[in-house]
């Protein structure tokens, strides 16, 4: 699933050529693709307005229209990217048109990928937790609100509410930079361990994005290119293969219902 670089990085591709537009139609092959409203209320409250910014909270790619917002979740496999034209690829769910001729194409191989309408990103604001590129993400925060719980640290990062964009790639990266175990339960991790983790989620984030995002299977931008972070990946996915830091071989198991990867050495299981 894409997470925070990756949408970051779809919203960077796109954001120039969108605001300012205007939507003119909206053409749904998929109908649940539009979660909480219908192709009607798009026509009725969307079309012909101005697109006055393109952001991301958390992982939703956030078109704006004054108050009211577009928000989308691409989910497992979708992709935003434009067309010249009218496009008939075989996995589409919708295409909205644009009053400069093209078309804003979203295309979704497994159909899991949604359209939000709400009338304010409040909306969306009450559900997420603070976003860890943000001047309010410290170690300071980080040590008062993972102290103060009794959860494993992985499902923890993995808490939308809590943090919002993380997923399963960089949490396991992080905690490996950070020689914390997954199991570990946050009130039990010591502070410098926090604040390294701190530090680590925010330039690896960065990182990421500036090189547009980590490609595994499905996520691309633009029209099919991929991003290239998964060139600096340093345990996801690399169970089996020796750590980058003492040579112990990286395990593989299940921690918050997601294949988690780490370093049985490094990271150490703290009681």
């Amino acid at each position: 699933m894409p997470e925070l670089p990756e949408v970051e990085t779809v919203v960077l591709s796109i954001r120039d050529q969108l605001v300012g537009q205007n939507f003119i139609n909206i053409n749904v092959r998929w109908p649940k693709v539009l979660f909480n409203f219908s192709k009607q209320d798009f026509l009725d409250n969307l079309v012909r307005r101005n697109i006055t910014n393109v952001h991301r909270r958390a992982k939703f790619i956030v078109l704006s229209f004054d108050e009211d917002i577009l928000a989308i979740h691409l989910r497992m496999t979708g992709k935003l990217y434009f067309a010249d034209s009218k496009t008939n690829g075989k996995h589409i769910s919708a295409s909205m048109e644009l009053d400069n001729g093209q078309q804003l194409v979203f295309e979704d191989t497994r159909k899991f990928g949604r359209f939000y309408y709400y009338t304010s990103q409040d909306f969306l604001d009450k559900k997420l937790g603070i976003e860890p590129l943000g001047d309010s993400f410290t170690a300071e925060w980080l040590i008062e609100n993972l102290r103060c719980k009794k959860r494993m640290i992985k499902a923890l990062l993995l808490d939308q509410r809590i943090i919002a964009g993380l997923g399963n790639i960089y949490v396991d990266e992080c905690l490996w930079q950070s020689g914390i175990h997954p199991e570990t339960k946050s009130n039990k991790i010591q502070k410098k361990n926090i604040s390294t983790l701190c530090e680590s989620i925010k330039n690896t984030l960065q990182s990421s994005i500036t090189a547009r995002g980590t490609t595994v299977v499905n996520f691309s931008y633009l029209n099919g290119r991929s991003g290239k972070f998964s060139n600096q990946l340093q345990v996801f996915g690399k169970d089996g293969q020796p750590c980058a830091i003492c040579t112990t071989e990286i395990k593989k198991k299940r921690v918050a219902g997601r294949g988690t990867h780490f370093c049985p050495r490094c990271q150490k299981k703290q009681y």
